[in-house]
């Protein structure tokens, strides 16, 4: 497969992603209609990891085996999803769904952040950076969280909270549990079972409340458990397998594009300037965050790593090798296994 097909389909994979994780949040909104932040979660999980079982036997794989590789997916687990959803679901409660999405969208500095703290980010360069800011820049101008009135405090920290999880998560996923030789679609059911174990042992806190279903909490919460959560995390994996757990979390850059676009087609919200600008600052932060890095032909500039330690999230010769040959369609180790809406 040659490199323009490659981005093709690496570029369709971040396109579906951002399209469904960004109605993430419009999603939580209904469900807590006639859920608690809990239950909300509980739900998110279990519903999401069974459609993951489902899809991981139907195909012919089976739960990862030994307690080494399970340590490592209840961590996951931990961080990714029964964490972050929590506080999701318990920010939404005070942060309406836009500027949830505006804050979710910080992932990708938390991540460098991150990245730099433990060492493992001195070779991220300029152009890359560039883009990282121009992405958060968009997503201020987008949401304009000085004209809002509500939605701070607690809530707004609960948000970046989340956001700041998916960071760690994503490191910590990319540096344990990808390119190990075991497939992808195990991996994520695996750690939404596992999530959804920890889940159900916090419920007794705060998920026995009395539940006021209706056809629009019922939507919600299915949409959010299957287009939200099981295909949304399979993919999120795939692209940490095949790209990085930087790039994984720069998807989280487009979040606010989708949720202002769900909001203009679906509910009529109106798209003044200044969002059309915000977005357009976002698409050319993305565009600059996925490029590859230039070519050293000499001395390193000022600042930049001159060894050979990959960044974070990024493989390093060995898993460059590994990730080509998946992109290439070679065998086995990961097995590539898609779910509606990911290209093989």
């Amino acid at each position: 497969m040659n490199s323009s097909a490659q981005s093709l389909r690496g570029g369709l994979r971040v396109a579906v992603l951002a399209l469904l994780w960004g109605s993430t949040f419009l999603w939580i909104e209904l469900a807590l209609r006639g859920l608690s932040p809990l239950q909300v979660t509980f739900v998110r999980c279990g519903l999401g990891a069974l459609v993951l079982l489902v899809a991981c036997y139907t195909t012919g794989h089976r739960l990862p085996r030994g307690a080494a590789v399970w340590r490592h997916i209840a961590v996951a687990a931990f961080f990714c999803n029964a964490l972050p959803f929590a506080l999701f679901s318990l920010g939404q409660q005070t942060v309406d769904s836009g500027l949830a999405g505006a804050l979710n969208a910080t992932t990708p500095l938390w991540s460098i952040a991150l990245g730099l703290a433990l060492g493992s980010e001195r070779g991220i360069h300029r152009v890359r950076l560039t883009g990282l800011l121009l992405g958060f820049a968009g997503t201020i101008v987008i949401f304009a969280p000085w004209q809002t009135t509500g939605g701070a405090g607690w809530g707004a920290l609960a948000i970046l909270g989340a956001a700041a999880s998916y960071a760690v998560a994503f490191t910590y996923m990319g540096r344990t549990l990808v390119r190990k030789g075991t497939p992808t679609i195990s991996l994520s059911a695996a750690q939404l079972l596992a999530a959804t174990g920890l889940t159900s042992v916090a419920m007794p806190v705060g998920g026995l409340e009395r539940i006021h279903p209706s056809l629009t909490v019922v939507t919600a919460a299915v949409a959010l458990s299957v287009l939200c959560t099981a295909i949304t995390f399979h993919l999120t994996y795939r692209i940490i397998n095949d790209e990085g757990a930087t790039n994984a979390a720069v998807v989280g850059y487009l979040l606010p594009v989708v949720s202002v676009l769900l909001g203009a087609v679906v509910l009529g919200e109106d798209l003044g300037m200044r969002v059309v600008l915000g977005m357009a600052v976002v698409l050319l932060g993305v565009w600059m965050t996925r490029r590859p890095a230039p070519a050293n032909t000499g001395k390193p500039a000022r600042g930049e790593a001159d060894s050979a330690e990959p960044a974070v999230g990024e493989p390093g010769p060995a898993g460059r090798a590994a990730v080509a040959g998946v992109l290439a369609g070679a065998a086995p180790a990961p097995a590539a296994t898609t779910l509606p809406g990911e290209a093989r």
